[in-house]
């Protein structure tokens, strides 16, 4: 039984490995999804300048 007997620092290192074993999982599931959804198109042009309009009224 006392084979098995963690102290502290190995108890942190082991549950810090999972975590980060279950982020990277994550983070990969995710990146999954979002390139499941197609190819990324920009928006139109007259979308961004109709939202930079006011800007560009004020610098000028």
């Amino acid at each position: 039984m006392d084979r098995f007997k963690l102290d502290r620092s190995k108890l942190v290192a082991v549950i810090t490995g999972v975590i980060s074993l279950l982020l990277a999982v994550g983070y990969l599931v995710l990146v999954q999804i979002l390139d499941f959804r197609g190819d990324m198109v920009p928006a139109p042009l007259s979308t961004l300048i109709g939202w930079l309009g006011p800007v560009f009224d004020l610098i000028t």
